[in-house]
């Protein structure tokens, strides 16, 4: 076991700076969010109104808030409703706009036109404000969340498999498969998808980012999960009132954790990419 842990390190030691950071704090996130709940030295919903807006200290290592629950705690804990929230909606897009992207682009004509059009409408958006509109429509709950993040991230999906379904369709293999009269559900899913994993890996990694954000920005504005659970953008919604009364702690270290996830998604990304494309590498 500890010559594996010590060949891990290594191979972490080899990677360039951006590739290891976003490794480390990956397995630091998801470490963060299976336990952290569990560690965090105080209950991240107890108000004690007596310790309110206490700047950071050995006692509570961020400050309190304005109700005077541990910071500390409320963001670590909030590491678990983010990522669960963001990889729910990823998924769900993923699954969705990869089958819509599949089916389109093997189809082709007017079923390839209607859902181009679709998703070139979508993206016409700006995105935020077009899960503002969603969210505001569902209600404020995790579920309208998640569903307003997965109705933005699907289009990247879709697009991206149905460029390389309707491309790959004329393929030598495939022209094999069906000959072999193999059914056209099967080539898509036995023939073409593989192909198709490593790019939709790092489209994946980059929305978690784009998810997270998105949560935490609906969130932020009153659309998304509400107090007093806790969030990274109900937390930095709460502290930008305190920004320029001196209370600087309220915002900086949840804004801190938010920028940090999403700047490790990114650069997993990246470094997914040249690793499953060593010529961007060079």
């Amino acid at each position: 076991m500890a010559e594996a842990a010590l060949g891990l390190i290594r191979k972490i030691g080899n990677l360039p700076l951006g590739a290891a950071f976003s490794v480390v704090m990956f397995a630091v996130l998801v470490i963060l969010a299976a336990i952290g709940p569990y560690v965090v030295p105080y209950d991240p919903l107890a108000t004690v109104p007596a310790s309110a807006m206490q700047p950071p200290s050995l006692t509570h290592w961020f400050g309190t808030d304005q109700l005077g629950r541990d910071i500390f705690s409320r963001t670590i804990t909030a590491t678990r409703i983010d990522l669960v929230t963001a990889l729910s909606a990823v998924l769900i897009s993923l699954v969705t706009g990869t089958t819509i992207g599949a089916v389109a682009g093997w189809s082709g004509r007017w079923l390839d036109a209607v859902s181009t059009r679709v998703f070139d409408t979508i993206m016409a958006f700006p995105l935020f404000a077009l899960a503002v509109g969603i969210a505001a429509a569902l209600g404020n709950s995790i579920s309208s969340v998640i569903i307003a993040t997965a109705i933005v991230n699907m289009p990247f999906f879709a697009r991206q498999v149905r460029t390389e379904v309707n491309r790959r369709r004329s393929a030598g293999y495939v022209e094999a498969a069906r000959l072999a009269r193999i059914p056209a559900p099967k080539i898509v899913a036995f023939h073409i998808m593989p192909n198709l994993v490593p790019p939709l890996m790092v489209q994946s990694s980059l929305n978690m980012g784009w998810a997270i954000l998105n949560a935490a920005g609906l969130s932020f504005i009153g659309l998304g999960i509400q107090p007093p659970d806790p969030e990274w953008g109900i937390m930095v919604a709460d502290g930008a009132a305190y920004m320029f009364s001196g209370e600087w702690w309220v915002f900086l270290f949840p804004g801190l954790m938010l920028m940090l996830a999403v700047l490790t998604f990114t650069l997993l990304g990246d470094a997914l990419r040249d690793w499953l494309d060593p010529r961007r590498a060079s």
